[in-house]
C-alpha cells in the first residue's frame, strides 16, 4: 500500500480498466490486517469504506468527525450510510476551532483541520489496534490546491483510490455498480470553505452558511454553495439549476427573507455558477 508521497509514480503507470482498478484496490486493502477509514459520508470515502468492509469485514472501521464545520445533515447521512453498508462506525468530536491558526483562515487552513482530524484518528486506531488509516482522496483531487494532503502525508495516511488510479468519474461509476445510494451525490466540503481566506472563521458564520444551504436544499436545489462575504451571501448553483432560481420570483423572495433573518443583507447569484475551489482563485491572483 502506497502512502500519499508516492502517488505520482503510480499515476504515470499505463491506463487500467475500471475492473482492473477495482481488483487492485481490493488487493491493496486485502494486504492490510485492519483499516480505519476517515469517513465523511461523501461518495469517495463511502466507496473506500464499502470496499474495506467487503474485503475485511469487522476489521474495517469508519470514523466520522463531528465539529462546528460539518453540517448536521452530513452527520446524519454518514450514520445512515454506514448502516446501509453494514460497516462498523464511530463518531468522534474534533475541535479545530480551538486552533488559532485554523480560525485565522489562512490559505493552508485545511492543513490545520486535517492535522486535528488525523491526530484524533491515530488515537482511535491505536486504541482499536488498527494498523492503517485510509482516506477518500482520488486522483482528481491532486490537481487542486489541497493543503490537507500535506497533513495526510505527514500522518502516514493512505489513499487507496489514488494508489489504484481512480478518478472522480470512476469512483461514481463503481459506486453506482455497487448500488451505493450516494453514487451521484454532489461534492461536499466543510463549511469553513465558504469563507474567503483571511476572513476569520467563527461559529456564527458557519451556522449562517449551514442554515442558508439547508434552505436551498429544502427548496430542491442539489449542487450548491453559499459563500460568506460579511453581510453579503453569494450563492453558487449548478448550471442546470440556475434557470429555476432566476425564473421563480417566489423562490427568490423566500431566499432573501430567510437569508436576511440569518444576517445577510444582500443576496447575489454567482453568474458563473457552482465550481469547486472558487475561493482558490484569489490565491492565483496573488501569485
Amino acid at each position: 500500500m502506497l502512502p500519499l508521497g508516492k502517488i505520482n509514480r503510480e499515476a504515470n503507470k499505463p491506463l487500467m480498466t475500471l475492473k482492473q482498478k477495482t481488483e487492485k484496490i481490493k488487493s491493496l486493502i486485502h494486504e492490510m490486517d485492519s483499516v480505519l477509514v476517515a469517513f465523511s459520508g461523501g461518495v469517495d470515502s463511502t466507496l473506500v469504506l464499502a470496499l474495506a468492509h467487503e474485503v475485511l469485514g469487522k476489521n474495517a472501521l469508519g470514523v466520522t468527525a463531528q465539529s462546528a464545520s460539518v453540517p448536521d445533515r452530513e452527520m446524519k447521512a454518514s450514520r445512515e450510510l454506514a448502516g446501509e453498508i453494514g460497516a462498523r462506525h464511530l463518531v468522534i468530536k474534533t475541535d479545530e476551532m480551538s486552533n488559532p491558526n485554523y480560525r485565522a483562515n489562512p490559505a493552508n487552513r485545511c492543513y490545520h483541520c486535517k492535522s486535528e482530524l488525523y491526530s484524533n484518528l491515530k488515537k482511535i486506531a491505536d486504541q482499536e489496534n488498527i494498523s492503517h488509516i485510509l482516506n477518500g482522496t482520488n486522483t482528481d483531487d491532486l490537481g487542486d490546491y489541497r493543503p490537507g494532503l500535506d497533513s495526510a502525508r505527514e500522518h502516514g495516511v493512505h489513499s487507496p483510490l489514488v494508489a489504484a488510479g481512480f478518478n472522480k468519474q470512476e469512483v461514481r461509476e463503481l459506486s453506482r455498480m455497487m448500488e451505493l445510494s450516494i453514487w451521484n451525490k454532489p461534492a461536499m466540503a466543510c463549511l469553513s470553505s465558504r469563507i474567503p481566506y483571511g476572513q476569520p472563521v467563527t461559529a456564527e458564520k458557519l451556522s449562517m452558511v449551514e442554515q442558508a444551504e439547508d434552505l436551498l436544499l429544502s427548496l430542491g436545489f442539489k449542487q450548491l454553495r453559499v459563500r460568506h462575504h460579511g453581510d453579503l451571501a453569494r450563492i453558487e448553483l449548478g448550471q442546470s439549476e440556475m434557470p429555476r432560481y432566476l425564473g421563480n420570483d417566489d423562490t427568490q423572495k423566500i431566499v432573501r427573507k430567510k437569508f436576511k433573518a440569518l444576517g445577510f443583507e444582500t443576496v447575489v447569484l454567482d453568474p458563473e455558477g457552482y465550481r469547486m475551489g472558487s475561493l482558490n482563485a484569489a490565491l492565483e491572483t496573488k501569485k
